[in-house]
């Protein structure tokens, strides 16, 4: 897949990629460290070259509620969504200016971290409140048991929920884990989208298509969405962004379902089209 792609097979909206510069305060407990800027204009560029319209920012757990850099790169960047980290005590003025910055929603991570979020606690009831009041989503990344909670809580408190990499199912027990079976029976119910993205990460070429076979069975293509997750974080040089693109051809074979996907549905969820 190159810049050669026909523009009416390639993705309109990459719904899941990195922005941060090395420079950047990263997290005591950061899991990677990048060897390399992720510039936001490094990343026009890739759009461009591969005839990408569209892009929403994920905010990068390494650098905690440094949302500063993604921030100035929305308002440079009017085609250019993004997820931010935020404490839950951040008041309704200081949400209220970053969704005019181009901020759609929260991201809340679960993994890796010392002190993951409990959403039942009054301090995220109130967060997720203000969350829903800016019809803004949450966007997070849970594995293992943990999974079903977190949606029961997002769903309870009438937020719409995103979740990545296609719900990171147990290596072990694949489309059986019961995070999975989670993520699809919330799909059906109407509020929760899945991002078809990061099939580098999943144990093989094979579980990540057997992923996405489930989610299509269940969906029927909505509320499915692509993702590069560029700059491939920990994986720097073993994959690229063509691949990427590759990938979701792979996993979606037909044509109409991938502009749903890599089109439609990002366009309506983000950009209010």
């Amino acid at each position: 897949m190159n810049q050669n792609t026909d523009a009416n097979d390639t993705p309109l909206v990459d719904t899941h990629f990195h922005l941060y510069t090395t420079d950047m305060p990263i997290t005591p407990w950061a899991w990677h460290h990048p060897p390399e800027d992720a510039s936001a204009e490094q990343f026009i560029r890739l759009m461009d070259q591969h005839g990408v319209g569209f892009g929403v920012v994920a905010a990068a757990s390494l650098y905690g509620q440094y949302n500063d850099y993604v921030i100035r790169s929305l308002r440079q960047y009017p085609r250019l969504r993004g997820t931010a980290f935020v404490l839950p005590e951040t008041d309704m003025y200081t949400l209220e200016r970053m969704k005019a910055d181009g901020i759609v929603g929260i991201r809340l991570f679960f993994r890796r971290v010392p002190n993951p979020p409990d959403l039942n606690s009054p301090e995220y009831k109130l967060l997720l409140r203000r969350v829903r009041d800016l019809d803004w989503h949450v966007h997070t990344l849970v594995s293992g048991s943990a999974l079903p909670e977190v949606i029961k809580a997002v769903e309870g408190a009438g937020v719409k929920l995103v979740i990545d990499h296609f719900g990171k199912p147990d290596e072990q027990l694949g489309v059986n884990c019961p995070g999975f079976k989670a993520v699809l029976a919330a799909v059906e119910r109407g509020r929760t989208w899945v991002k078809m993205s990061a099939g580098f990460r999943m144990p093989s070429r094979e579980a990540a298509r057997s992923y996405a076979q489930a989610l299509l069975r269940v969906s029927g293509g909505e509320r499915l969405m692509w993702g590069s997750d560029w700059p491939f974080a920990a994986f720097e040089g073993q994959t690229s962004y063509g691949q990427a693109i590759a990938d979701l051809h792979d996993w979606v074979p037909d044509a109409a379902t991938r502009r749903l996907i890599s089109g439609d549905t990002p366009m309506r969820l983000y950009f209010g089209a």
